[in-house]
């Protein structure tokens, strides 16, 4: 399939969690609300990402009932790396800023790459997060600044 996706495409991505109310106050001190429909307090919480994207924070014994595979240790071993933009260069680094405070720890310092601009930090579970803010004249071109992203 080429082209975009469907406008009516939702990604929901599911994350291990240690303490789910830890979690929830931790991603809220970030600026992220929750769904309280999709979300129970000790098992799960809805974590609303976008108008199309959602994280689910999952209690360990949650996320083993909908993996079939062992779960990774997040501070250990690479899962995958969440990145989330934000509206300008300096909210990049005052959402990173608010989640060093709250405990997580710095994973890359500011990288700027002119047109795009990112931090990137470890959660209170050892999960990687990227904050990126992007010209938007750039990205409504699609285009990707020079040396970022994987080549093939």
């Amino acid at each position: 399939m080429t082209g975009p996706a469907p406008a009516s495409r939702t990604i929901a991505i599911t994350i291990p969690v240690a303490d789910v109310a830890r979690s929830t106050a931790f991603f809220g001190k970030l600026g992220f609300s929750f769904n309280p429909a999709f979300s129970d307090g000790a098992n799960g919480a809805c974590m609303l990402v976008g108008e199309h994207a959602v994280v689910m924070l999952a209690s360990h014994d949650a996320f083993a009932e909908h993996s079939h595979r062992p779960m990774c240790d997040p501070t250990t071993h690479a899962q995958a790396l969440f990145s989330f933009s934000v509206a300008t260069r300096d909210e990049v680094d005052s959402v990173s800023a608010a989640a060093l405070a709250e405990g997580a720890t710095e994973a890359d310092g500011a990288e700027d790459h002119g047109s795009m601009y990112t931090r990137s930090f470890f959660d209170l579970d050892g999960h990687g997060w990227q904050v990126m803010w992007m010209d938007p004249a750039v990205a409504q071109l699609g285009a990707v600044p020079e040396g970022v992203g994987a080549t093939a």
